[in-house]
C-alpha cells in the first residue's frame, strides 16, 4: 500500500470515536474524502458522506462504519471514582486494570480502570467475570468535586491503545472494528474516481453501528441506492482455539483476501458479480456462509425502502472487540480493488432481481 495512504489511515485510525461520539473520526475522513470527492458532508445523524457523479440516475453506497465499542460516564462518587457503562458488547475479562482516555469539553484525560485486588477477593469472586458495577475509573480526583471539575456524566471513553505495524504488514491497533471499513469505502471512491466511472457512487462512514447499525439506515435511507456494498471486519479462524469456529463460520485466514458473505443478507446476482470478479483479476478471496441477517451494516442497507441488493465484504480480523484487533494491509487493499472492480463493472441497465 502506498505511503501516503498508509499515513492517512494511521492518523484515522488514532482518533478516538466510540459509538456515538464520531465526530473527531468523521473530521479526519471528510477532510480525505474532500481531496478528491466530488462532495462530502457530515449528515444531521453524524453519517459522513462522500459522493462522485452526485446527479447520475443509478447510485451505489459503498458503507463502512466509524464507531467502536467505547465506555461512558455514569456516576461520579463522593470519594471522585468513576462508574461507567459500556458502548456496545463487551468482553469484561478485558477491561480491569486497563488504562483510558476520557473524552471531556476541554479534551482527553487519563484514567484507569480499579477494581479490588485478586488477594481480597473471595473464591467464588475470583473465578466469575467482573460487571460494570464490581469496576470504576480513577482519575486521581480528590473527591466528587474535583472530579466534576474534570468530567461531566455522558463523557466518553475508550481503552488507551494506538495503532502500529505488528511485522510484515500486520496492522494492530483499537477500534479496527470498523474504521478499517470506513477507510476501504473511501479507498474504493478514490479507486473508482480514477476509473472515471459514470455511476454514482456513495461512500459512507457510518455511525452507531455497534448498538444497530442506526447510521446506515438513516443513511441508507436518504441516498435510496440501487446497490448497497457493506465492509466490515470478519472473523479470522486461524488461531488457536478456533477449531468450532470453523465449523460455524468456515475457515478464514489472515492474508486469504476479502471475506465475500453467502445467504440471505447477499442479493445473490451481486454475490456472484463479486465471485466473479475475484477470480478474472486473480484476487484471492474467502467465503463465509451465514443463514439469516448479519450484524452490520448490510442488515438495514438491504431492507432500506423497497429493498436493496447488497452484499457483505470483511477484512479478515483476529481478537474482534478488543483493543489489539489485527488485520492486514494486503487484505485491506485488495478489499478496496475488488470492490472498485466489481462495481467498474456494472451500468445502469446492471440487473439484480433474482432469476
Amino acid at each position: 500500500m502506498q505511503k501516503k495512504r498508509v499515513d492517512f489511515l494511521n492518523r484515522f485510525m488514532s482518533t478516538m470515536c466510540p459509538t456515538g461520539y464520531e465526530e473527531e473520526a468523521g473530521r479526519v475522513w471528510r477532510e480525505e474524502a474532500a481531496q478528491f470527492a466530488d462532495r462530502a458532508w457530515t449528515d444531521v445523524h453524524g453519517n459522513t458522506i462522500a459522493v462522485l457523479n452526485e446527479d447520475a440516475s443509478f447510485r451505489v453506497m459503498i458503507a463502512g462504519h466509524l464507531d467502536e465499542i467505547g465506555l461512558m460516564i455514569t456516576y461520579v462518587d463522593s470519594d471522585g471514582y468513576l462508574s461507567f457503562t459500556g458502548l456496545g458488547g463487551w468482553d469484561m475479562a478485558i477491561l480491569p486494570g486497563q488504562r483510558v482516555r476520557i473524552r471531556t469539553a476541554k479534551g482527553q484525560i487519563l484514567g484507569v480502570i480499579g477494581r479490588k485486588p485478586i488477594h481480597l477477593m473471595k473464591e467464588e469472586d475470583r473465578k466469575a467475570l467482573p460487571k460494570f458495577e464490581d469496576l470504576w475509573i480513577d482519575i486521581g480526583a480528590a473527591n466528587k468535586a474535583a472530579a466534576l471539575k474534570l468530567v461531566s456524566l455522558g463523557d466518553p471513553a475508550v481503552l488507551d491503545y494506538g495503532v502500529a505495524e505488528l511485522r510484515d504488514g500486520l496492522l494492530v491497533g483499537r477500534g479496527i472494528d470498523d474504521r478499517i471499513g470506513a477507510f476501504v469505502a473511501l479507498e474504493a471512491l478514490r479507486l473508482l474516481k480514477e476509473k472515471k466511472t459514470k455511476l454514482g457512487i456513495y461512500a459512507v462512514a457510518t455511525v452507531q453501528e455497534e448498538i444497530g447499525s442506526r447510521g446506515a439506515q438513516t443513511s441508507g435511507f436518504g441516498i435510496d441506492p440501487h446497490v448497497g456494498i457493506a465492509v466490515d471486519v470478519g472473523f479470522c479462524t486461524d488461531y488457536p482455539g478456533m477449531d468450532e469456529a470453523k465449523k460455524k463460520w468456515g475457515e478464514v485466514t489472515m492474508r486469504g483476501g476479502p471475506i465475500i458473505t453467502r445467504g440471505p443478507n447477499a442479493n445473490p446476482q451481486l454475490y456472484r458479480r463479486f465471485v466473479e470478479t475475484a477470480e478474472k483479476n486473480k484476487i484471492a478471496f474467502q467465503v463465509e456462509p451465514y443463514p439469516r441477517g448479519t450484524g452490520t451494516d448490510g442488515n438495514p442497507i438491504q431492507l432500506v425502502r423497497s429493498g436493496v441488493p447488497t452484499a457483505i465484504l470483511s477484512i479478515p480480523n483476529r481478537y474482534m472487540h478488543s483493543p489489539c484487533e489485527l488485520v492486514h494491509l494486503d487484505d485491506v487493499e485488495n478489499t478496496a480493488k475488488l470492490i472498485a472492480l466489481t462495481v467498474s463493472s456494472m451500468t445502469t441497465k446492471t440487473q439484480f432481481a433474482p432469476s
